[in-house]
């Protein structure tokens, strides 16, 4: 709970900082708090599109609440920023994910 409450409390000084709405989803996740995590994820990819490491996680946790089609929707725009930013490393990720997903 300690790492929660740090990160929550670094967001007061900087409430839109992706990277600390990131680790704080990730530790939403890790707490089975998947409507916070959900919230946090959209959030970041709302603000900032091209935080593409979001988009794999958004994703996976849709897929856990049964959500396929909002998860295929996810990857798909990630992929598509990933593109954009001509990160291929990301875009392999999302595309595997992405390929298990739907064949």
């Amino acid at each position: 709970m300690e790492r929660i409450e740090k990160l929550m409390d670094m967001l007061k000084t900087s409430p839109e900082d992706s990277f600390l709405k990131h680790a704080l989803a990730l530790e939403m996740v890790k707490k089975g708090d998947d409507i916070t995590a959900r919230a946090l994820f959209e959030s970041i990819l709302e603000n900032e599109p091209g935080y593409v490491g979001s988009y794999y996680h958004l994703a996976r946790l849709l897929e856990r609440m049964e959500e396929p089609e909002a998860a295929i929707l996810v990857y798909e725009k990630g992929m598509e920023e990933c593109r954009k930013l001509n990160d291929r490393h990301a875009l392999s990720e999302l595309q595997m994910a992405y390929d298990d997903l739907t064949t």
